[in-house]
């Protein structure tokens, strides 16, 4: 990281696309203490005069992936439209604190910000591109960064052999309600600002509730009876469309059957054992995912068979398609085998996998899924009323297009429910046209489901 007085201010004349630049300098508020300075630039040259924007990075937040790395810095770079340059001001983080107890309000943080504005303001100037100032009238605007976090607490940074670097968290944030909201979170740090799992959380002893603070002393414990993730009661949603079916299994005496292919913490699979009843397969292809999912998310191997491997590699070896073999904890096959024991296929597979980068965002599924040989094996694997969920953040309407034509062109009826926060939607597609024989008052498998989602989506799946 060059120093202040190694800079040379004229480099920052021009905008160079992707150029990623860090400082440090005295903190004009606090004279025995750092500010921290990153200047970024677009990757993606803008034809309009370039535009400055500045943010400051909330207090005692600064060792967050978000504001600390390169790929954060481009994040959010790339949510702010028409933005060339990116200045960041933070303090600088302390060697040692990213373990330590974070706490972050943003009515501190308000002061804390106009503590500095004024002083920096011809640093904005100084690092501002030539042309951008040449009039002589000149402004940086300050951008906000607005999330509901309260505080948090990192309980674990540990790495996985795919996922690379991730982090458990726990976390309380802001609620409409009078009682307070706890979280555990999962994120992996490809994408700074993405949560791969989050649950609620808990105390494990009955406190006063001015007493209950994250990191203090009180003990949480995982809660798997409510989702929280916001395509996660979607797809489980979904149900309903074979609830007649599902309740008939039942009814039998019989478990119905649900394949998730990616497990993450495992707020699905725990979900569908615990809430719904069903006998539930995973597979993950990192067992360090798969290790903090137990630890730290209520995932329980009694309960729920998981498999480390290829999501995609396991469902075409179900199908009988490929030899490949896909290594498990202890027997590589023994899941495949005690899935395929029963003389029953699944009844739903739900697939929560995606792949991402800071530049492009997130893809929901990877683009290796998008294949119309392994949908076929997918629907080869299902009951004749089974039905194949997937959560879909398509990257462009084109992506879209492509995955419902290839749905459509295996399957014999496409549902979509859009999950409302603009980026995600839930693909379902039905092996055959089955109605339900049963009226709602009579399944009680679907009163079940709509007391565990509290009705919610139930309404919004439409036919395609």
């Amino acid at each position: 990281m060059p120093n202040s007085m190694a800079l040379d201010i004229k480099s920052f004349e021009t905008i160079i696309p992707s150029r990623f630049l860090s400082f440090t300098i005295p903190n004009p508020a606090l004279p025995t203490h750092l500010l921290r300075v990153a200047v970024l630039d677009n990757p993606i040259q803008l034809n309009e005069s370039p535009q400055v924007a500045a943010l400051f990075v909330p207090q005692n937040r600064e060792p967050d992936w978000i504001f600390s790395t390169e790929s954060g810095h481009l994040q959010l770079l790339l949510s702010s439209p028409g933005i060339s340059r990116l200045i960041l001001i933070g303090s600088n983080p302390i060697s040692g604190s990213d373990s330590s107890p974070l706490t972050y309000h943003k009515r501190d943080n308000a002061q804390y910000v106009k503590s500095l504005e004024n002083s920096v303001k011809p640093l904005f100037f100084a690092l501002s591109p030539k042309v951008s100032v040449q009039d002589g009238i000149f402004d940086v605007p300050i951008l906000d960064y607005e999330d509901n976090l309260i505080c948090s607490v990192v309980l674990e940074r540990c790495v996985g052999v795919f996922v690379c670097e991730m982090l458990v968290e726990d976390i309380e944030i802001e609620s409409d309600s009078e009682l307070r909201e706890f979280r555990r979170r999962l994120r992996f740090k490809r994408m700074p600002n993405l949560v791969q799992t989050e649950i609620r959380i808990v105390p494990q002893k009955v406190f006063e509730l001015d007493r209950v603070k994250i990191g203090g002393e009180v003990k949480f414990r995982p809660d798997t009876k409510v989702l929280v993730h916001s395509y996660l009661i979607p797809m489980v949603a979904s149900l309903s469309l074979i609830g007649s079916c599902i309740e008939d299994r039942f009814r039998k005496g019989l478990k119905p059957k649900a394949l998730c292919l990616g497990v993450g913490g495992g707020a699905l699979l725990s979900f569908l054992r615990a809430e719904l009843g069903f006998e539930v397969f995973g597979v993950e292809m990192d067992e360090e995912v798969l290790r903090v999912a137990r630890q730290y998310f209520g995932l329980e191997d009694c309960e729920i068979h998981v498999s480390v491997g290829d999501a995609i590699e396991y469902v075409e070896k179900l199908a009988g398609r490929d030899r490949v073999l896909v290594s498990g904890e202890d027997n590589g096959d023994f899941y495949l085998n005690h899935a395929n024991g029963f003389g029953a296929k699944f009844d739903v597979i739900m697939v929560d996998l995606d792949s991402c980068d800071a530049r492009n965002g997130v893809i929901a599924p990877p683009l290796e899924f998008v294949k119309k040989h392994i949908l076929s094996a997918a629907r080869s694997v299902l009951s004749d009323f089974g039905i194949f969920v997937m959560n879909v953040i398509p990257p462009t309407r084109l992506f879209y297009d492509t995955l419902i034509h290839e749905f459509q062109e295996i399957f014999h009826e496409l549902y979509e429910i859009d999950v409302g926060n603009g980026e995600n939607f839930v693909l379902i597609a039905k092996v055959s046209p089955v109605t339900s024989p049963l009226g709602e008052c009579e399944n009680s498998f679907l009163q079940k489901l709509r007391i565990a989602i509290l009705g919610r989506y139930l309404d919004s799946i439409r036919k395609i």
